[in-house]
């Protein structure tokens, strides 16, 4: 008796194990790690995120530029933090420490370049088209957030040009009412505000930014439906 006993409760179960499987499955998440990988889940797949292919329209030379000011901004990260490490003595009396900070500033001015580009060439296009704005205003955020950084990042240089630039600079920012909390001159709150704060919200914009891109997809050209049907006419398709 015992070991039919045993093997019925046995098959029953594994027979309700599916079934609770399939509640846990088919039920509305409550908890908020549920219900926010059911919204990434739904709104960003991985095809989504990682596709394998692209429209024909991307491979035009505007669409690289996006690209190029996330290859200089890790740039930019990588030598900042080799000169974090090694401190002002280092690259100002070393070959190597001038290097990488040629390196850095020359990476900063690629940056901005490409992303004056990106920019322009965006805004071209009415990059905000199609449920777009969101991804438009967060790279302005963070292209006005980077020209901060820039400043920051010209005042910390530790020599008389960051000297005369930060005293410079600390009268235009009291004649619009900021200086009171924050002084350009203090070499100090300037260099924390460069190397950690501002950094740190670059690179939560920048990746807000990339998932909204690949949320919604590169933004297509205005003439892209009658370029991309005169093409498959000269193929035959």
């Amino acid at each position: 008796m015992s070991a039919h006993a045993g093997a019925a409760n046995e098959g029953a179960r594994s027979a309700a194990a599916p079934l609770v499987a399939a509640d846990r499955t088919d039920a509305a998440p409550t908890s908020l790690i549920g219900r926010l990988r059911h919204r990434l889940e739904h709104d960003l797949p991985y095809d989504q995120l990682l596709p394998e292919t692209q429209p024909s329209y991307v491979a035009s030379w505007i669409y690289v530029f996006g690209v190029l000011t996330l290859a200089a901004l890790a740039m930019i990260i990588a030598s900042g933090v080799v000169l974090a490490f090694e401190g002002p003595s280092w690259y100002h009396t070393s070959g190597v420490g001038h290097w990488f900070n040629s390196l850095h500033f020359w990476s900063v001015q690629l940056f901005f370049m490409f992303m004056l580009v990106h920019l322009v060439g965006k805004f071209s296009m009415a990059a905000w088209r199609g449920h777009r704005a969101r991804t438009w205003i967060t790279g302005m955020i963070a292209f006005l957030v980077s020209i901060i950084a820039g400043l920051t990042g010209y005042v910390v240089q530790t020599n008389f040009d960051s000297q005369w630039i930060s005293f410079e600079a600390k009268d235009g920012l009291n004649a619009a009412g900021v200086g009171a909390w924050f002084n350009v001159a203090n070499l100090g709150q300037a260099l924390l505000v460069h190397v950690f704060l501002l950094p740190a919200i670059i690179l939560v914009i920048v990746a807000i930014h990339v998932v909204l891109v690949r949320l919604r997809g590169v933004v297509p050209p205005i003439d892209a439906a009658r370029v991309e049907q005169a093409r498959d006419a000269e193929e035959g398709r």
